[in-house]
């Protein structure tokens, strides 16, 4: 047990420490190959932060645990929306400027309607992996487009901010550390998993609820140090960018990956429970986000709820395995 331990701490700082490495690798290697700012903002820094939740999901599956990567990929939502939007503009309300994320708020509502749709059979199968899969990449070509259709939105000029400083690192460097980052994530996760399933099968606890959890929370770490980071500098719109490319990124790619490795049973819990609460909480960043005929903003009450509602379903959690 004492390993075990040992494996998921040491994973999980291996995990936020590479997945830094290779974000920032991708994107000075994006940036050197000409990508637009605005297409690194979405696809390489939005998507990217989701790595951690993507190999630690594909290695679980393959490990024949794949409620361990469904109970990652859907925590890691709620915790992507509950505890770091809600502990970032209870530090600093954010504002939503950019065209394009409020054009992103409503297709994240349809594809998590979308997923809890695959999940009323109580089952994934193959064919809804490649269901989840393929409207992710078509999601990726529409991203593209509006990266080409708008270099002047205001998520394209906090990007071309952030990114100033990437210059600093040669070409050689950055495809070094996106390749060691990339090791080091398919190692750390590798340590992460052994850690997880080892400790709930000795304490009883399942995999579902490990991954909503721990797992959950220790591979959504990129995306609250990255949106931290952000807010602290006053880029709102790329704090919320994080979180909506990471949501759907977990909602298509990580779980439509696991799903297509080892299809899965799904707990009855995982629709009524933790899929409600990730649409309900989807739904509220929609509502707050999209602004209608006013700016789109998240203040400091409302991401005191968000953060209060993270507190219960954690504690709710943890009390059905003490009970």
């Amino acid at each position: 047990m004492l390993l075990a331990i040992v494996a998921l701490i040491a994973g999980l700082a291996l995990l936020v420490w590479s997945a830094d490495r290779f974000v920032d690798g991708a994107a000075a290697t994006a940036r050197y190959a000409g990508m637009p700012p605005l297409l690194i903002g979405m696809l390489i820094v939005g998507f990217g932060t989701s790595a951690p939740e993507m190999v630690v999901s594909a290695m679980a599956a393959s490990d024949g645990n794949p409620a361990l990567a469904l109970g990652n990929a859907y925590g890691s939502n709620i915790t992507n929306i509950a505890l770091i939007l809600g502990l970032v503009a209870l530090l600093s309300p954010i504002a939503v400027h950019s065209q394009v994320l409020r054009k992103e708020l409503p297709i994240l509502m349809l594809v998590t309607l979308f997923a809890g749709w695959l999940l009323f059979d109580h089952q994934l199968n193959r064919f809804d992996a490649w269901c989840l899969l393929g409207v992710f990449f078509v999601l990726m070509g529409w991203s593209i487009w509006q990266g080409m259709r708008n270099p002047q939105d205001a998520l394209a000029t906090e990007m071309n901010d952030e990114l100033a400083d990437s210059t600093k690192m040669t070409l050689k460097q950055a495809i070094i550390w996106l390749l060691v980052g990339l090791v080091l994530l398919i190692i750390a996760s590798r340590m992460l998993v052994y850690g997880a399933v080892f400790i709930a099968q000795g304490l009883g606890v399942s995999d579902l609820v490990i991954g909503l959890t721990v797992v959950a929370i220790g591979t959504s770490l990129p995306e609250l140090a990255s949106s931290l980071i952000a807010i602290k500098k006053g880029e709102h719109d790329i704090a919320l960018g994080n979180i909506i490319g990471s949501n759907l990124f977990n909602t298509l790619a990580v779980v439509g990956i696991a799903a297509a490795i080892e299809p899965m049973a799904v707990d009855v819990v995982v629709l009524t429970r933790d899929w409600t609460l990730m649409a309900v909480l989807t739904a509220a960043v929609f509502v707050m986000g999209y602004g209608y005929k006013k700016q789109g903003r998240i203040n400091r009450v409302e991401g005191a709820i968000l953060l209060a509602v993270f507190i219960g379903y954690t504690g709710y959690l943890v009390s059905t395995v003490i009970a």
